[in-house]
This record gives structure tokens, sequence and C-alpha cells, in this order.
């Protein structure tokens, strides 16, 4: 019997610590709290991070993330208003605004996550079918063009399209669509944003082909003009040389003509000394006209008049 009130004591003791340890939960700071009671809330949502009080066994804890939270859709496949089909991947950053109103629509970030897709893959779709390709792909409308695309004779495959408003202004037109339809469920749409941009499988072969087509177009217009360009300075270089050439040939003959001209004077002048003098340089030259004329095989008929035979008769 003395043992009985102890059983009681300890069975006490063990329920009040089941008790005190349901009545106390912890909130994270990064993380807001709802109490649910019977599965309806109960009191505003507790933001202020540390211990709070609940009633045991009746009240429920639901925690939610209120840090800035990440969304990633799926890649969609959609038309632009140019009839040119491509997969748009999208992401965007969010939060929990109103917690409460959040709790009832959505109650957990997977149920977020599915209304997000609908909501900015719509929109998405949206902006997408009022706009040419070339404003979906180019980020800005202020953005030059590579310089081979602005070139007046590019031929007419390879000019792109001037962009009237970019992606940039499409993504913020998304952004201003989406957050009021949001705003009912709790959820504050932070930004939006375009990750990749893709064609249809469908057609990306042909795609690149024509892509692949386009640039050796623009290069082969670079190798002709080069080639162009290489051969007119090689017509210069030419023209050139045989100008400097020309000249050259040109000072070589006045040169020799003068040499030839001072040693004729020289030649004049010691071999005028006297009329035996001029005697020895007739003969001289003579020989040396031999020497030039005649050879091993030579056969010659000449006059007896001459002077070339006159010499082969005296000397015979």
């Amino acid at each position: 019997m003395k043992k009985l009130p102890l059983v009681f004591g300890a069975v006490a003791a063990i329920f009040l610590v089941l008790l005190m340890g349901g009545a106390f939960y912890s909130v994270h700071e990064t993380e807001i709290a709802i109490l649910t009671q019977f599965g309806r809330q109960v009191g505003e949502p507790v933001r202020e991070a540390g211990l709070h009080w609940k009633t045991p066994f009746v009240q429920e804890v639901h925690t939610l993330d209120k840090r800035v939270l990440e969304f990633d859709g799926q890649a969609i496949q959609m038309a632009t208003r140019d009839k040119k089909y491509i997969e748009v991947d999208t992401f965007a950053r969010w939060r929990i605004a109103d917690a409460a109103r959040y709790f009832v629509a959505l109650h957990d970030e997977r149920s977020a996550n599915s209304r997000l897709e609908d909501v900015i893959g719509s929109e998405m779709r949206t902006a997408v079918a009022s706009h040419d390709l070339i404003e979906i792909v180019r980020s800005d409308k202020n953005r030059e063009l590579p310089p081979d695309l602005q070139r007046p004779d590019t031929t007419k495959a390879t000019v792109l399209p001037v962009a009237q408003r970019g992606r940039l202004e499409i993504e913020s037109d998304v952004l201003q669509a989406s957050v009021p339809k949001l705003e009912s469920l709790g959820i504050e749409l932070l930004d939006v944003r375009i990750k990749r941009v893709n064609y249809n499988q469908d057609v990306l072969t042909t795609i690149y082909q024509r892509m692949i087509s386009e640039r050796e177009q623009i290069a082969q217009r670079f190798r002709s003009e080069g080639a162009g360009e290489a051969a007119r300075i090689q017509g210069k270089m030419e023209l050139r040389l045989r100008d400097i050439e020309s000249t050259a040939y040109k000072e070589v003959q006045r040169l020799r003509g003068e040499a030839d001209a001072e040693a004729s004077r020289i030649y004049a002048e010691a071999y005028d000394q006297s009329p035996d003098a001029r005697e020895f340089y007739a003969f001289q030259k003579t020989l040396e006209t031999y020497q030039h004329v005649l050879g091993s095989r030579t056969n010659m008929v000449l006059s007896t008049d001459s002077d070339l035979f006159k010499m082969l008769k005296a000397a015979r």
C-alpha cells in the first residue's frame, strides 16, 4: 500500500513531462509559425524567433520559410509572333508576404511552386506570342550588333532585324502581369527571368545547318575581299618593281654611256699623239675584232677591199 502513492507520483510526473513537452515549441529566425486547432488557424502567424507556448495535444504547429525562395520552371514549348517554335526555360524569386493567406490557399511550398508554374508559364506564353523571336533573343534593344552584321553589303540571310524592346522588357512585362495574380495567394513575386531559349528539337538540326550556311557565306565574302585586296597589293608591288627596274636600267645605261664616252676620250687622247700611235690603235682594234669574230670553225667570205681582209693579207 505504501508503494501506491509512489506509482501515482511517477505516472503524474511522466504525464506532466509529456504535457510540458507538448506545450512549448520553438521558432527559428528563418521561419514563420502558424498554429492550427482541429485544422483551423488559431491566432496570428508567429514571426518572432524563440520559444513559444501552445495548447498541448490540441494545437499543431506549421512552419513556413520566410526567406527569399527560388522557382525553377520546366522548359515550355511555345510559338513567337513570327511563327518560330522555341523552348523557353524560366526561373523566378519569391517569398511569403501574407503567411495566413498563403497557408490557407497553398499550405506548403510544393503547392506554391505548382501555382507559380501555372501563372508564370501562362504570362510567358502570352508575352512570347506577342513578340518576334529577335525580341526574345536580344537582351537589350540598344545592344550593338557584330560588325559583320552591320555591313551594308551583307546578304539578306545574315542581316538581323532591329529589336524594338528586348528580352529585359519582356521579362518585366511578365513580372508585372504575374504579381497581381499571386498576391491573392500571399506570395510576393520578386523577379522573373528567362534562363534559356532554344529552338524546338524537331527543327534544331535544320536551324543549325542554316546558321552554318550563313556563317560560311560571311566567311566566303571575307575570303573574296581578302583575295581582291591581295591582288591589288600584288599589282601595286609589281608595278612599283617594274618602275624601279626601269629606272635602274636607265641609270645603268646612262652610266655605261658616260663610261664608254670617257674611255673613248682617254683612248683618243692616248692614241692621237702621232701617226704611228693612230696606226697602232687601228691594228689593236682589228685584232680585238678578230678575237670576237673568228672561231675555230668560222668560215668567212671577205672582199679584198675590206679593212678586215687587208690585215689578214698583210699578215700572210
